[in-house]
């Protein structure tokens, strides 16, 4: 028991410095500057509000406006007009979603597709300069990390919060119909 309670303190004692970097990481990705150099790196002219939404459209889509406006931290009826206008840009289809004619899907069209690429080709050449002092294993041990923060931050909401218990009762539905399967 004493092992845990010194690791428990040990993660108390640094939590700080472990939030500071994450939100440090966060205001870098939602930095204005970085998304018009990125942009600009890629060779693109577009509104700077509606690259995240095109980037993260060509990674998770077909997406939602819900899901999509749930992902980039903004209120859904903005990103459906943003994406109104990724749509008149030509960069972004809305189809019907085979399961529910009623809500749509977000797709990238060709065109859409060659943007992520152009983005992503400058985000490989980004981070070809960034990490050319990194030994592989370093490499290779932040994306093992940084993976395993994403899973734990998605599965761990903060404890007695709604989305607790509401992930809570989920489980239980879960577990309980896989049981009678």
């Amino acid at each position: 028991m004493a092992k845990k309670n010194s690791y428990n303190a040990h993660i108390r004692t640094s939590l700080p410095e472990l939030h500071r970097s994450v939100l440090d990481i966060v205001g870098i990705f939602n930095s204005p500057e970085r998304d018009a150099a990125m942009l600009e790196s890629a060779g693109l002219t577009l509104e700077r509000a509606l690259f995240p939404l095109l980037v993260l459209i060509g990674k998770y889509g077909p997406i939602g406006v819900v899901d999509l406006a749930t992902r980039c931290g903004r209120d859904y009826t903005t990103v459906s007009r943003q994406v109104a206008r990724l749509e008149q840009l030509g960069l972004v289809d809305r189809r019907a979603r085979s399961t529910d004619r009623r809500t749509r899907n977000l797709t990238v069209t060709p065109q859409g597709l060659a943007a992520t690429n152009a983005v992503d080709a400058a985000r490989e050449r980004l981070a070809l300069r960034m990490f050319r002092n990194w030994s592989r294993a370093d490499y290779d041990q932040l994306l093992r990390l940084t993976r395993m923060l994403a899973d734990g931050l998605d599965e761990t909401p903060a404890p007695g919060s709604k989305l607790a218990e509401s992930m809570a009762q989920k489980r239980i539905a879960h577990s309980t119909n896989s049981r009678e399967s």
